[in-house]
């Protein structure tokens, strides 16, 4: 580590003076971002977003516009906002930060004044679906912890916009662990559209002046009778449902320590029973489910704390006695031997041996050697929650979670969240006891211990987990495995997948060529700045693409380079009008000189590396916005129920040339399709709730859509509407009943989301295409009539229904008569038995207790 006599800093007119401290592998990663969609890969600790930052600086300067940081936390954002506001000189009202917490409205009015936005992906998603902002003018997106960008989470349709809309676009995406082998990285680029990839690892010669030793121990427990007959008895029974679904055909082994990927494969061979329509594959996925559960419990008891297993089996047992609950649920806490490990669990009153060496390591490491801060991780919030009470008595200690609330458990607020940082790192409390939510970027103070309490299966997670240490000084990781556990399994596939992924980056640093290979062609075409990025800023066009070959760092001029052409062109650039670039933040003569000689070789890497790979969607935009995505103003719209966007229709519609959307907080409906059609959409399970626990009854929502649309729709979406919950086939098949013949909405059945979306567009392209018919959005909800409210009042009676309902005010003329009717006159009503005129007399003849 340079002394602090010899620390140089960067100068760059945007950059606040003597404030970035000026590290050669920054200013190189930092160049090569600039020519290039870049992936930047750099181990924890070492400052990838300041790299994001110079990038950020040229930019800005150079081309104008906007800048995007994205980062998948709140409270990352707020940190990384805190970071650019010292460091970029520019006024702290134009660097705004966007979260769930920022009203939409004024959002949208912050976009138009900001120069640099830095907000969490989820809300920029929702503001693009929303119409509320534009990519057009953003010339730099940065996005944080990019390994997340895969399937649905809100980078990949991100990334997929601005390629799209922006005029002059330039995307870095940064991580310390981009994923565990090549397929995984290359998957990351793709959905980012990178096309080059720069990668440093600590051994560089120009990163290991700032790295330290982090040792890893792994301490071996020996769990005791009382748990390991608690895990067997589980096991007995995990061994016994293995045993049912080998009779089925979908496994062979039926041992309880059986793999997740062999568990994947039973499930994807009972979907393909079930879409063959096969009453075993719906038996059997039933059975499945009560594997998961046990493994889970398993998993607690060996490798977490007693309590959590108890609060575990607390939560099914509930779960099993409420409405609609699930068949696997109700058998799970039947079954004898899972009733007896429960027995077990209750009556243990000793310690998981796991918490006494938490507590000999924290007083070893804080005592003896005079340290001052641990942090603990662990998987479980229950675990947490019993360990920051156990380690409270001998330790200053404060826990650490997310920030939704969890049966029994309050989540933290990014206030709380940030308060207990600032705590942390000031010193007044030495211990926190942390789930994941610290493991990605958190600036945690650097700290004497990580004790992981169990052993991560990722790679990802457990290199972000040791990277809270080893930053200033020597660090230290101590890793807690049980013994003949889950603990050991996920031990080495962790350590596996590491020196995979150590082996993956090492090679990308030479095979960036071959990757940009087998990068999609229209990706590549996606992002071809290259070569000289600020002339084709200046020309308002993207640079040609690389060709040949290339170092990497031609946006540095120099900055890998020993020959003389590097200094001609640090030269050249000093030559011109004055106006800085990234090649003012290029290498001394004496940076030059401690490169190595193979550093400045040309590499190969004109390629464009793909890259792979857990956020909450903002759930605070509930005001009423109009949105138009893709697609003409005179074209076709539909408006969307601002509750819809935990489902991937709205962003699939929002991306189609053929449609406009439209984004409201709907009163009526999920869908407005045109003036008379308005659509209320359920997945089977939502449609399943609606009838045994709903806050809102289904028939509620359909006498609201007929009220205020003459063409109302039901849409079913999904499989499986009869075999999912403990609800009798024919309940269901009445409630449709009813829904299509005594209310007229018209039922509608589709496969998944996509089937879904198209119904959608298919229908508002009739009504609005065809039937020249404008789109409405009808007034709230409105009162009911009155006729409306005696037939609640009465289908309220021993819950017989609306049907039964009107036949019995239709019968005896009023509410009251119905009240004071006996069971005689009751049973004189078509559709009333004697079992249901017994149950209206008992509701209503019964003294009140």
């Amino acid at each position: 580590m340079p002394s602090s006599e010899d620390v140089a800093y960067v100068d760059h007119p945007l950059l606040v003076p003597s404030f970035i401290e000026r590290r050669l592998y920054q200013i190189r990663l930092a160049g090569a971002a600039r020519d290039d969609h870049t992936l930047v890969c750099l181990p924890t600790g070492l400052g990838k977003t300041t790299v994001s930052l110079l990038v950020t600086a040229q930019r800005l300067h150079e081309v104008g516009g906007k800048s995007l940081f994205l980062a998948p936390t709140k409270p990352l954002v707020q940190q990384h906002a805190d970071f650019y506001r010292e460091a970029l000189d520019i006024p702290d009202e134009d660097i705004v930060v966007f979260t769930g917490d920022v009203r939409p409205d004024d959002r949208a009015e912050l976009w138009d004044d900001a120069q640099i936005v830095i907000a969490t992906p989820q809300v920029v998603e929702n503001d693009l679906i929303g119409n509320r902002v534009s990519l057009r003018d953003v010339t730099h997106l940065t996005f944080d912890e990019c390994h997340r960008a895969s399937g649905d989470y809100a980078y990949v349709y991100i990334a997929e916009r601005y390629h799209a809309d922006a005029e002059n676009p330039l995307v870095t995406g940064m991580s310390a662990s981009p994923g565990g082998d090549e397929e995984a990285i290359l998957e990351v680029c793709e959905n980012l559209g990178i096309v080059h990839v720069e990668v440093m690892t600590e051994e560089d010669a120009d990163v290991s002046d700032y790295t330290h030793d982090t040792d890893v121990e792994w301490n071996r427990i020996q769990l005791p009778d009382e748990i390991l007959e608690i895990r067997d008895a589980l096991n007995e029974v995990i061994t016994d449902r293995l045993e049912k679904l080998k009779q089925l055909g979908v496994t062979k082994s039926t041992k309880p320590d059986v793999s997740q990927k062999k568990l994947n494969r039973m499930r994807a061979e009972l979907q393909r029973l079930m879409n063959a329509d096969k009453s075993e594959g719906y038996k059997g996925m039933s059975t499945h489910a009560e594997v998961m559960k046990l493994r889970r419990a398993v998993e607690l008891v060996e490798t977490q704390s007693v309590e959590s297993v108890r609060r575990y089996f607390e939560r099914q047992r509930n779960a099993a006695r409420s409405s609609g609950a699930s068949k696997a649920s109700q058998r799970l806490v039947a079954e004898p031997k899972v009733r007896e490990a429960m027995r077990k669990a209750e009556s243990f009153d000793g310690l998981h041996p796991k918490f006494r060496e938490t507590r000999i390591l924290l007083a070893e490491t804080l005592g003896i050697r005079d340290g001052e801060r641990v942090i603990v991780f662990t998987e479980s919030r229950d675990t947490a929650e019993a360990l920051t009470e156990f380690l409270s008595q001998s330790f200053s200690v404060r826990r650490f979670v997310g920030q939704g609330d969890r049966d029994g458990s309050d989540g933290m607020s990014q206030k709380e969240q940030q308060e207990a940082l600032d705590k942390f790192r000031s010193g007044e409390f030495e211990v926190l006891v942390s789930t994941s939510v610290a493991e990605e970027g958190l600036d945690v103070p650097e700290v004497d211990l990580v004790l992981f309490f169990e052993p991560v299966p990722t790679a990802i997670r457990s290199i972000q987990r040791k990277g809270r240490t080893g930053r200033q000084a020597d660090g230290r990781v101590v890793v807690l495995l049980a013994e003949d556990t889950r603990d050991e399994a996920y031990f080495w596939i962790s350590r596996r997948r590491e020196k995979t992924m150590e082996k993956e980056l090492r090679s990308l640093k030479g095979a960036a060529a071959d990757i940009e290979a087998e990068l999609d062609h229209s990706q590549r075409d996606l992002s071809a700045f290259a070569g000289n990025g600020g002339e084709a800023a200046e020309r308002g066009e993207n640079a040609p693409e690389r060709s040949g070959k290339s170092t990497g760092n031609e946006g540095v001029a120099g900055a890998g380079s020993t020959d003389d052409g590097g200094r001609e062109a640090v030269a050249a650039a000093e030559a011109t009008d004055g106006q800085s670039g990234l090649a003012d933040f290029g290498p001394t003569d004496e940076e030059l000189a401690r490169v190595e000689p193979d550093e400045g070789c040309d590499s190969d890497s004109s390629g464009a590396p793909d890259s792979n790979t857990e956020g909450e969607r903002d759930g605070s935009d509930t005001d009423t916005e109009t949105i138009a995505t893709a697609g003409t103003d005179d074209g076709v719209e539909i408006v969307v129920d601002q509750r819809e966007l935990d489902s991937n229709i709205a962003r699939t519609l929002s991306k189609r040339d053929d449609l406009t959307t439209r984004l409201e907080t709907l009163a009526v409906g999920d869908y407005i399709l045109s003036d008379r059609v308005a659509v209320e959409r359920k997945s089977v399970a939502d449609f399943l709730d609606t009838l045994t626990e709903g806050d809102r009854s289904l028939f509620d929502q359909i006498a609201d859509l007929t009220r205020h649309y003459a063409r109302p729709l039901l849409i079913v979406e999904g499989r499986g509407l009869y075999e999912e919950r403990n609800i009798h086939p024919g309940a269901i098949r009445g409630v449709l009943s009813s829904v299509a013949v005594d209310f007229g909405v018209s039922v509608l059945f589709t496969e998944d989301e996509d089937d879904t979306t198209e119904m959608l567009a298919t229908i508002a392209s009739r009504e609005q295409t065809d039937r020249e018919r404008t789109v409405s959005v009808h007034g709230g909800k409105s009162a009911k009539t009155l006729d409306e409210q005696q037939e609640y009042v009465v289908s309220a009676i021993a819950d017989i229904g609306p049907v039964t309902a009107r036949n019995l005010l239709e019968e005896l003329g009023s509410v009251e008569a119905v009240m004071t009717a006996n069971e005689d006159d009751l049973k004189e009503v078509p559709g009333v038995g004697a079992v249901t005129a017994e149950r209206i007399r008992d509701v209503v003849g019964s003294e009140y207790r």
